[in-house]
């Protein structure tokens, strides 16, 4: 592993390495940029095949959570955290000595939970330190904001690609019914879109989503090329490369999932086919806004959801000005966000 080689290329701070063998733990802490503040992102729980595929995932990721905080207007700079652990195997003790080592990095990092942790572990986490937010006393589980933002996102990129953000009618393809998935798909079975759904492990939750919302189950390996107006990715990233996104059959990509394209050749690729892309760190802020309420001190859910609301704004610009310039979305994404970062610009 080239670490430092990485971390020039990324841009980050700090990368912390952690064992504990006794407590079972194996993570990765990274801090990206803290320019506006204490790096705040949610610890993440993966079974990674190796230590090169973690650090991969924990880079992207904490500079996502920096551009992600900055074009939310959050005053946090950008960090993740990944334990590499089977979920079945996660333990109390491990917790306990991964917030410990939270508390060696002196507060440039604020954790919370992320994919396989939830208010039970960061409960644990509490135990030991106190940058932490997600807490179920204050602001809790954060993927139901999540899910509005996506939703608020999905119907901006409708207004940019279809003339109407009126979703109804619509064919949304969504990969990966989590609570972030499951949510969203409430809200676009309300509006009356027509659902297709694929969950690589949870049959249960898929066969929930058949019932509940009249979802047309599809296998895991048929999602990407479902035929449809929007592909809602709402799993793991890197989806989209320039050899997948010729399988796609959507006219527009918004969803729920981190790094869904895996670099920017990929979004110069959807570009060319014609598919418009709602900037991932834009459009999934709502968990993180709603996180970083709490780690503020002063969380207000009124004022969370107006935050969370005006996702609709900032990927409608962003859509926009892509559609005018011919820039890729992501690209333009970037350079909002950095510039909020440098100091340039305001949210």
């Amino acid at each position: 592993m080239k670490v430092m080689e990485n971390m020039v290329e990324y841009g980050h701070e700090k990368v912390l390495f952690v064992n504990n063998e006794e407590a079972g733990l194996r993570a990765i802490i990274a801090v990206h940029n803290t320019n506006l503040g204490p790096a705040i992102g949610g610890c993440r729980l993966w079974p990674y095949a190796s230590e090169e595929e973690a650090l991969f995932d924990v880079l992207r990721l904490s500079r996502g959570m920096s551009h992600k905080n900055a074009a939310a207007g959050l005053q946090f700079g950008g960090g993740k955290a990944v334990i590499i652990a089977d979920p079945k195997d996660k333990t109390e003790k491990m917790f306990e000595a991964f917030a410990e080592a939270v508390n060696g990095l002196g507060g440039c990092y604020i954790t919370s939970e992320d994919v396989n942790t939830n208010c039970d572990d960061a409960l644990i986490m509490a135990r030991k330190t106190s940058y932490l937010c997600g807490t179920p006393a204050v602001s809790g589980d954060p993927s139901p904001y999540t899910a509005i933002g996506v939703w608020q996102g999905m119907k901006a990129a409708a207004k940019v690609v279809f003339g109407s953000d009126d979703l109804k009618g619509k064919t949304v393809a969504v990969q990966g019914i989590g609570k972030v998935g499951y949510d969203l798909c409430r809200y676009l079975h309300k509006e009356g879109a027509k659902l297709y759904v694929s969950n690589l492990h949870n049959k249960e939750t898929l066969k929930k989503a058949v019932e509940e919302f009249g979802a047309t189950a599809v296998d895991a390996d048929k999602i990407l090329s479902q035929e449809c107006d929007i592909f809602a990715p709402c799993a793991l990233g890197a989806v989209v490369n320039t050899e997948t996104a010729k399988q796609l059959n959507c006219k527009i990509i918004a969803g729920a999932a981190n790094n869904v394209l895996l670099d920017e050749a990929a979004g110069k690729a959807l570009k060319e086919l014609g598919i418009a892309y709602a900037p991932d760190f834009i459009i999934n802020a709502g968990g993180v806004i709603n996180a970083a309420g709490e780690a503020a001190g002063d969380y207000n859910e009124e004022e969370v959801l107006k935050k969370v609301y005006n996702i609709y704004n900032t990927v409608e610009h962003i859509m926009t000005l892509s559609k005018e310039t011919g820039t890729p979305e992501g690209v333009l994404a970037t350079e909002y966000a950095e510039s909020i970062m440098r100091g340039e610009q305001k949210a």
